[in-house]
């Protein structure tokens, strides 16, 4: 029923003008809309909205993330775009890159509300 529709991943911000900043400037996503209660960047076929809260309190683990065609070439860019690859206690290799199968990897960052992000992909 599903498959063929439009997929939202939805977060929270507590830093509007920061989260514009990031996802639009930084991730590169196009922004598509801000109101009062939310703001929307559209990625590819899909959209990510954060709703506007007075805190954020981020969910475990990872809350969103991209799998790309080429997981270095993809850090690379969001590294010289400032963005800064967590560590954290797993098997990682120089980058922040962990593999848990041959030819594949995953790394982790964060958003300016701390919700954790990541990128998947071959390496």
């Amino acid at each position: 029923m599903l498959i063929d529709e439009k997929l939202v991943g939805i977060l929270t911000t507590a830093k509007p003008k920061e989260a514009r900043a990031f996802y639009e400037g930084v991730l590169g996503l196009t922004f598509t809309m801000d109101e009062e209660h939310v703001m929307a960047f559209d990625a590819g076929p899909w959209r990510v909205m954060l709703q506007k809260g007075p805190s954020v309190t981020p969910p475990f683990g990872t809350a969103m993330g991209w799998n790309v065609k080429d997981l270095r070439a993809a850090m690379r860019d969001l590294l010289a775009r400032g963005v800064v690859f967590e560590r954290n206690g797993l098997n990682q290799d120089e980058m922040g890159v962990w593999s848990p199968m041959p030819g594949e990897g995953v790394a982790w960052f964060l958003d300016p509300d701390g919700n954790r992000l990541s990128l998947n992909g071959p390496i």
